[in-house]
C-alpha cells in the first residue's frame, strides 16, 4: 500500500506540472506515469542504500531513460518527459529548509541541509546529462550502422 501511494501522489503532481507546462493531451499520462516511476525507484534506493542522493542520481536516470524510451515511442521531444518527470526529486523542502534555518540562525543546520540539497541537485543534473548522453550515443551507433 506504502507505494501504490506514493506512485498515485507522485503520479498526480507530474501531471499537475504537465498541465502547467502546457504539454499534449496524450503526453500528460505518460509523463506522469514517468515521473511515478522515477519517484518508487527513488524510494527503493533511498531505501536500499540510506542515502538520497543517490536514489535521486537513480530516480533521475531512470526518469531520463525512460522519457528518451517514450520519445522515440511516441514520436515527442524527450523534454516533454523528462522535464514534468523530474518534478517529485526536486530537493524543494531541502531549499525550505535551508532558508528557516538561515533565518533563525542555525547556521550549522543550515549548512548541513543546504549541501545535501547541493548533491541532490547535481545528483538529479548528472543522472539527466548521462541518460541524454547515452541515448544520443546509441542512436549515432545505429545510424553509422545503418549507412555502413
Amino acid at each position: 500500500m506504502f507505494y501504490f501511494k506514493n506512485f498515485l501522489f507522485a503520479f498526480l503532481s507530474t501531471i499537475g506540472f504537465s498541465i502547467i507546462f502546457n504539454i499534449s493531451r496524450d503526453s500528460i499520462i505518460k509523463s506522469g506515469v514517468n515521473g511515478a516511476l522515477g519517484w518508487i525507484i527513488y524510494i527503493l534506493f533511498v531505501r536500499v542504500l540510506n542515502s538520497p542522493v543517490s536514489g535521486s542520481f537513480f530516480g533521475a536516470l531512470s526518469v531520463g531513460i525512460i522519457g528518451e524510451f517514450f520519445a522515440r515511442k511516441f514520436k515527442k521531444p524527450a523534454t516533454v518527459f523528462i522535464i514534468p518527470g523530474i518534478i517529485p526529486l526536486v530537493p524543494g523542502s531541502g531549499m525550505y529548509y535551508t532558508m528557516v534555518n538561515i533565518t533563525n540562525k542555525n547556521f550549522l543546520e543550515a549548512a548541513e541541509i543546504g549541501s545535501e540539497t547541493i548533491f541532490i541537485a547535481a545528483a538529479i543534473a548528472s543522472a539527466i546529462i548521462i541518460s541524454i548522453s547515452s541515448a544520443k550515443i546509441i542512436r549515432e551507433t545505429k545510424m553509422k550502422k545503418m549507412y555502413k
